[in-house]
């Protein structure tokens, strides 16, 4: 039985697009629980499934294998229109000969409400996305982010259990989009209502969500808060899709309960990295003399002057280049397996002597900063 706290949930939902005698699987066996009044993202790039997946939520396609079900009910018989379900699409498809109010209230009378009804329901809508003054504007009249702001409303209206967002800011210019970002949070925690966002915008996703689904080939590689997925990818894809990250090559030199410890080919002074795994990590089945891939955040790391004697960098290479950004620097240090590796610092923790371009550095980072990758 499911439990009264998941909104939405596809179960084993395969999608497959067939012309002629070609098959394309959109949706590979996808199984996703989303809850009640969370904001949830379908994160990955263009062809993932995650819109697919969005529009099976909506009843715009119907899943070839599996279900979808609303509340604890399988509503795959049910058409768009009879779903609590309301989506905001790209374009917003407003009325351009309405008026903002117009708009909100068009669905409300289509489903016979009171006149009063739609009235004070218009209203509030229009004092919660702040477009009272523009009311009586016809919608050609009004900029891409107040036409935003109605789209959200109109969907909002008629109090759905949840509201679908398909990639709805990628027409707006960047200032607005960080601004209706925030908005979109203000409005899913006001209204209460579990909000599922799809987008290819890695900042984005991890800027509004409570939880994030990274999607690729039609398939879900991970679920997690922000938090989870940024700083604990259990995959490669997961790893370099979500911002920017160093991989080493490596190999386990030894394994003692949870503690993995791993030899990067490119270790300066040949020391090894221990790296506590969760006994729940398919990472804890690992063995000794398996190779394995870490991947490690430009910002959990350090550039370090070495000498003859030095034991403090875990691998060195030779300084390739320099980019100073303002509030921090890039350092781009070229390893001895040819690889790159960028370490990220902020100016104001950068101390002592200034490095120079082709000397040789040392890389130091906390163990925990490093994440052994499970493909």
């Amino acid at each position: 039985m499911q439990s009264p706290s998941i909104a939405v949930e596809a179960k084993n939902v395969t999608k497959i697009f067939s012309q002629g005698k070609k098959r394309f699987t959109a949706l590979d066996n996808v199984s996703i629980a989303i809850r009640k009044n969370e904001f949830f993202t379908l994160l990955g790039p263009s062809g993932c499934g995650k819109t697919t997946l969005l529009r099976a939520f909506a009843g715009f396609e119907h899943p070839s294998q599996g279900s979808i079900l609303l509340y604890g009910e399988d509503i795959a018989h049910l058409p768009p229109y009879q779903r609590p379900i309301n989506t905001v699409f790209q374009n917003y498809a407003l009325f351009p000969h309405m008026t903002v109010a117009g708009n909100i209230a068009f669905g409300l009378e289509m489903q016979g409400k009171p006149k009063a009804e739609i009235e004070e329901t218009v209203d509030r809508m229009l004092d919660l996305v702040q477009m009272q003054p523009m009311r009586d504007r016809l919608t050609s009249q009004i900029s891409g982010g107040q036409q935003q702001r109605v789209a959200l409303a109109r969907a909002l209206a008629p109090s759905p259990k949840v509201l679908l967002l398909d990639e709805p800011l990628s027409a707006l210019d960047y200032k607005l989009r960080k601004e209706m970002q925030i908005e979109l949070k203000r409005l899913q925690s006001e209204t209460g209502i579990t909000f599922i966002f799809v987008t290819h915008d890695q900042e984005e996703a991890l800027t509004m969500s409570d939880r994030i689904a990274v999607m690729a080939g039609g398939r879900i590689l991970q679920v997690g808060s922000p938090h989870d997925i940024y700083e604990r990818p259990a995959e490669r894809f997961v790893a370099d899709f979500i911002g920017e990250t160093n991989f080493l090559e490596g190999k386990i030199s030894a394994v003692e309960g949870n503690n993995i410890s791993v030899t990067p080919d490119a270790a300066g002074a040949g020391r090894s990295i221990q790296i506590a795994v969760d006994s729940e990590q398919p990472q804890a089945k690992l063995k000794t003399g398996q190779r394995v891939t870490l991947a490690i955040r430009p910002e959990h790391s350090q550039v370090i002057r070495v000498g003859p004697e030095s034991d403090e960098a875990f691998i060195s290479g030779n300084l390739d280049n320099i980019v100073y950004f303002g509030t921090d620097t890039h350092y781009h240090v070229r390893l001895s397996d040819g690889s790159l590796f960028i370490v990220r610092q902020q100016n104001s923790q950068i101390l002592g002597d200034t490095l120079a371009k082709n000397e040789t550095v040392g890389i130091h980072f906390a163990a925990d900063a490093a994440r052994i990758l499970w493909d």
